[in-house]
């Protein structure tokens, strides 16, 4: 069992935990992460690692409520247990294996929109504790939506937070903020889009555009976490990939944005994931590759 040390609502249907995990928290990186359950009759429930601490062997996750399982773990209070907390899964953050002198030299700039925060923070985090600053755009609907604004605040190069309706910070989406640094004179090496596919779509359209290498996490779409279930199909540089197993960053130019999120809407269904594992046959899992 897993202790839950903390468990706090950070705003309206979103909330943080810190769960005694030493192993996960011996061994994790930024990017990766975990899957949870309640239960031996819960879902599989995969989360993004939001920070954690090697010392006291914890791991920290935010989640959003989406669902009956995350609805359930959201009653969940300091002093309960998940049954299951297995990890780390996926590929950690590039940066982790990078040169770290080659990694000085560059000017990063992550861009966050909602729960994408959350991800975004411990490689910011792991940057600024190998005394690299980079530029951190997070935005919202509006400023109640906002989550960990002090946490990246501390760790953050510079920190620009927007809001879809101008109720806090600057006003408007996070690209026309992406947009004004650059008009201002800023210069970035790589950017880092973390957030719902429609954001880090519209994020790669416009890095694309200003000549800006930029890294997604698909964690978005994953549901299964190991590639059995075919949820996190995606196409990459025309390529089929798995989020959970293949990343869940990989190369936002690359990325059929539009085919992955018209799949999703698809998978929803019974009716739709029959026809998804019907027309993709021994690509639609990324676990066997074998449908059969």
């Amino acid at each position: 069992m897993y202790k839950i040390l903390r468990a706090e609502e950070l705003t309206a249907n979103i909330y943080l935990m810190e769960v005694e995990a030493k192993r996960v928290a011996k061994s994790c990186n930024p990017g990766q992460f975990v899957i949870v359950r309640m239960d031996e009759e819960s879902e599989r429930i995969p989360l993004t690692i939001c920070d954690y601490n090697r010392e006291k062997g914890t791991v920290t996750i935010v989640f959003q409520t989406v669902g009956a399982g995350t609805q359930m773990m959201a009653n969940l209070k300091a002093g309960d247990a998940f049954h299951d907390f297995v990890g780390p899964l996926g590929q950690a953050s590039e940066f982790v294996n990078e040169d770290l002198n080659e990694l000085k030299e560059k000017k990063i700039i992550f861009v966050a929109g909602g729960v994408g925060t959350a991800p975004v923070y411990p490689q910011v985090k792991w940057l600024h504790e190998k005394g690299i600053d980079a530029d951190v755009i997070v935005g919202a609907k509006n400023k109640d939506l906002l989550i960990l604004e002090k946490e990246m605040e501390a760790v953050a190069g510079n920190l620009y937070v927007t809001t879809d309706d101008g109720s806090y910070g600057r006003s408007g989406m996070v690209t026309k903020t992406l947009q004004d640094l650059v008009d201002e004179g800023k210069k970035y090496d790589v950017c880092v889009a973390i957030g719902p596919m429609i954001m880090m779509k519209f994020v790669c359209k416009l890095t694309k555009e200003l000549g800006i290498p930029t890294v997604v996490s698909l964690n978005p779409i994953m549901v299964d976490g190991t590639g059995m279930c075919g949820a996190c199909r995606v196409t990459v540089g025309g390529k089929v990939k798995f989020a959970c197993v293949d990343g869940p960053e990989f190369d936002g130019h690359l990325v059929d944005f539009d085919e992955a999120m018209k799949r999703q809407q698809i998978y929803k269904t019974a009716e739709g994931r029959a026809f998804l594992k019907a027309k993709e046959g021994d690509t639609h899992h990324g676990g066997c590759g074998n449908c059969n």
